[in-house]
């Protein structure tokens, strides 16, 4: 899979790299993902993007692009969402983001949106500056306890997505914190019936079909490569590679901008 992805071409020349955006409450593992697909694509441990573990605390306050190796990819992280006005990230602001209105590094005010006299918003997009696909990211053995107000301006967001087009998925990560046989043998995430309890949950709560929603686990206490867990990774994330492939080959007559 990591050969397929590197020698794969996007469907657009004047595209440099697909641009994936990952949003979900603060904790859910947004930054582990990117942490965790880099390490399989440079072949080693890679551990400079911060993650929250367990503490319920944003550690990304900025839009932060991270490239993956050599292949044509680059994952978006925002700041978490969280409940309230006054806390997390605007969801306007990773609607702007999907846009292509927001550039990197434009650090995130929880209360107002970016404003078009910002230095880092941009104002006439294109489609290289957009994102190609929204991953939201989920803890499997948190969605049951996840406030109703996150939970809507997750669907907020995801509608908005809808309505530019973009292609939409969902990462269901923490899976080895909710089902024993998972975490003993990540062969078998799919013979489990909580993963799949979770994935309905998941489902039922967000809108996602089945077949987009992806249960994965990230590298956290691992000092070795796992291939089974690298497996599980890549298949979720060729997906979306795929996915934003078709939504640029969809736009290639596009010239104008998003507003």
């Amino acid at each position: 899979m990591i050969s397929y992805l590197k020698t794969l071409r996007i469907s657009r020349e004047d595209v440099s790299e697909l641009r994936f955006l990952l949003h979900g409450p603060v904790g859910a593992g947004k930054s582990s993902i990117i942490n965790t697909v880099k390490s399989i694509f440079e072949g080693h441990q890679f551990i400079n993007c911060l993650a929250a573990a367990e503490v319920p605390k944003a550690f990304t306050v900025k839009l932060k692009k991270y490239s993956l190796g050599t292949v044509p990819f680059v994952m978006h992280d925002v700041r978490g969402l969280e409940v309230g006005d006054t806390k997390g990230v605007h969801t306007k602001d990773i609607i702007n983001a999907l846009k292509g209105h927001i550039a990197d590094n434009y650090a995130f005010n929880p209360v107002d949106p970016i404003f078009t006299t910002n230095r880092y918003y941009i104002h006439n997009p294109t489609l290289n500056d957009r994102m190609h696909c929204l991953v939201s990211v989920i803890p499997a053995d948190r969605i049951s306890m996840m406030e109703d107000e996150v939970i809507q301006k997750m669907k907020e967001i995801k509608a908005a997505a809808s309505t530019l087009g973009i292609p939409q998925v969902l990462f269901m990560t923490r899976v080895d914190q909710t089902c024993r046989l998972t975490q003993q043998d990540m062969g078998k995430i799919y013979q489990s019936k909580k993963i799949k309890d979770k994935m309905m949950e998941c489902s039922n709560r967000l809108g996602f079909p089945l077949n987009c929603i992806f249960p994965v686990k990230n590298y956290s206490e691992e000092i070795k490569s796992d291939e089974k867990l690298n497996c599980l990774m890549l298949e979720a994330f060729t997906q979306i590679v795929h996915s934003a492939n078709d939504f640029v080959k969809k736009n290639s007559n596009e010239k104008k901008t998003v507003e």
